[in-house]
């Protein structure tokens, strides 16, 4: 089951993409702490306690409602882990990230 779920703190502005398709999107980033024991010893990310994961809403209601996110804000995000594909620089790149289905923020940050 491709089931995500998300509790972290945005870590910038949300951006709005326009796509050469015609489509948009909001990107972002939530900060989320690892879970003791989630990396292997001697792995890249053996120290590491927390990631930055990228995610991406394509409906126009989530992307409004994200769009006025700030940094620091304490977010839920559900959704599913995909591998999006796309040409740039006339090469194809690839994209792994969180497409979220839902999206609510849980506290604000003070900064303004």
């Amino acid at each position: 089951m491709n089931d995500v779920r998300l509790l972290g703190r945005v870590t910038s502005v949300p951006v709005v993409v326009d796509l050469p398709s015609g489509d948009a999107l909001v990107s972002f980033r939530v900060s989320v702490p690892r879970s003791p024991g989630a990396a292997r010893p001697g792995s890249a990310t053996a120290g590491q306690r927390i990631d930055s994961i990228p995610c991406s809403a394509w409906s126009a209601a989530l992307r409004r409602r994200i769009a006025g996110w700030r940094p620091g804000d304490m977010v839920e995000v559900s959704g599913a882990v995909c591998c999006r594909f796309y040409q740039a620089g006339g090469a194809t790149r690839s994209r792994v990230e969180v497409v979220v289905s839902s999206a609510k923020i849980i506290r604000r940050s003070r900064v303004a």
